[in-house]
């Protein structure tokens, strides 16, 4: 299936050589949804408008795993 369409491949989503996804499913599976989304925001806040923004979007995310532990 071909990934032209901004629902399954964004510009933000193919930076470099691997997309996000593919990293958190091949090297973290079973990762929790949280850690996976703090990582997702992470890998791609150099290539976002908002850079800052998706940072703490990650902290968010990694501050609600830590209080469900």
């Amino acid at each position: 299936m071909s990934k032209t369409n901004q629902v399954e491949s964004p510009s933000h989503y193919n930076q470099g050589n691997t997309e996000v996804i593919d990293i958190i499913e091949g090297f973290l599976p079973g990762t929790d949804f949280h850690i996976a989304n703090a990582i997702k925001y992470i890998l791609r806040h150099k290539h976002k408008e908002k850079p800052v923004e998706d940072l703490k979007k990650a902290i968010w995310y990694l501050e609600r795993a830590i209080s469900k532990m």
